[in-house]
């Protein structure tokens, strides 16, 4: 009886010990293997998200697509006058500094024109296509170095938004000569509460006994 008792004793141990370890129960494992061990969700590798600049959201677009340092153009393009030259033709008629003005908007120096501070009695006409602008009547002293007039006589100045918009070109309507720039509200006592800053270059003066 003692041997087969010892006999079962051996065998049961040696049962017990060759379990292996991996397929201990999981009450056999360390608690903080169980608390922080990576879920299968956790494990698998996830993408990373797509950020404004990348994706923009609906939030952060632009309502337009905007360059630094480009402005907006103006859609809108002035009618041609009745009078139309050939860039040679004007070149032809007019002087070099008449063109630069006329037909490549330029602009001549303050305090330097022949009629800024010239108030006599008459007319002044586009030097370009000698269409008559504005009436001596309606030029007043601004003092700021061009000539400058309340109103043009009527159907004569068109009026065409620069492309930056911060200002306003009037032009001849009839030959669509450069004549400067329009600006309205600055107090000036008139009648339109308007200075049409036109440049002498541009304009021919015809004395009143002459309009005839």
């Amino acid at each position: 009886m003692g041997v087969q008792r010892l006999l079962r004793l051996r065998m049961a141990s040696s049962h017990s010990c060759s379990r292996p370890a991996a397929m201990a129960p999981h009450g056999a494992r360390p608690l903080s293997s169980l608390l922080f061990a990576p879920s299968p969700a956790a494990a698998r590798p996830r993408s990373a998200p797509l950020s404004c600049a990348a994706r923009p959201c609906r939030d952060h677009a632009p309502a337009g697509r905007r360059f630094p340092g480009v402005v907006a153009m103006s859609s809108s393009t002035p009618t041609p006058g009745p009078v139309q030259k050939s860039e040679e033709e004007w070149r032809a008629i007019l002087t070099p500094e008449q063109f630069n003005i006329l037909r490549l908007k330029g602009t001549e120096y303050p305090g330097t024109g022949e009629y800024d501070k010239f108030f006599d009695e008459g007319v002044y006409k586009c030097a370009g296509c000698g269409t008559p602008l504005y009436k001596s009547s309606t030029k007043f002293n601004s003092g700021c170095g061009w000539p400058a007039f309340y109103e043009g006589l009527p159907g004569a100045i068109r009026q065409t938004p620069d492309p930056d918009g911060r200002r306003t070109e009037i032009t001849c309507a009839a030959c669509g000569g450069h004549l400067g720039h329009i600006f309205k509200y600055e107090g000036f006592k008139t009648p339109t509460n308007e200075r049409h800053c036109v440049n002498s270059i541009s304009l021919k003066f015809i004395p009143a006994p002459e309009e005839a």
